[in-house]
């Protein structure tokens, strides 16, 4: 498989938000332990979305391979300059091919159309590959905090970004 046979969409479709809540859910649990907690997380923030989106200045990201969602990203608007990053996943079999490069490069072209001046976002220490992406993009390191919010301890990373116009 190529990252060519992978379409991007950016409209929310029935389901969509229930079947990235449970691939989050899983995948986490599989790959870092982590409990319920994490997915009543995923589920609280995609809710929060869902009930005030804004499609002029709010994004999601969605990859499909054959029609399954094989990929997340979500550009949350926290105020006027003001933009989150949450909830970017890939799943495994789509991982190292630059998918995750292409989706980061869609989300920092689409803060600067909509003139934001700063983005953050929050992670844990074990999404290494992810920190390293981020890092890739322009995001610095913030802010540490030890946590057991996701049913495990582990320490949560905020990264902060200046948008500069032509990143």
């Amino acid at each position: 498989m190529q990252i060519s046979d992978i379409s991007i969409r950016t409209t929310l479709q029935p389901g969509d938000t229930g079947y990235i809540i449970h691939r989050h859910g899983k995948l986490y649990h599989q790959e870092y332990g982590y409990g319920r907690e994490f997915e009543a997380y995923v589920a609280e923030g995609l809710a929060e979305f869902l009930k005030g989106y804004k499609p002029s200045v709010e994004r999601v990201w969605i990859c499909e391979d054959r029609d399954t969602i094989v990929g997340f990203l979500m550009l949350l608007q926290r105020d006027e300059t003001t933009a989150q990053l949450r909830y970017f996943y890939l799943e495994p079999a789509y991982r190292g091919m630059g998918l995750g490069n292409k989706l980061m490069r869609l989300f920092m072209d689409f803060l600067v159309q909509r003139g934001y001046q700063h983005a953050y976002l929050w992670t844990t220490h074990e999404q290494e590959a992810a920190a390293a992406l981020y890092r890739k993009h322009g995001f610095v390191l913030t802010e540490e905090k030890t946590s057991t919010a996701f049913g495990k301890a582990l320490t949560e990373m905020r990264y902060d970004l200046i948008v500069v116009r032509g990143h």
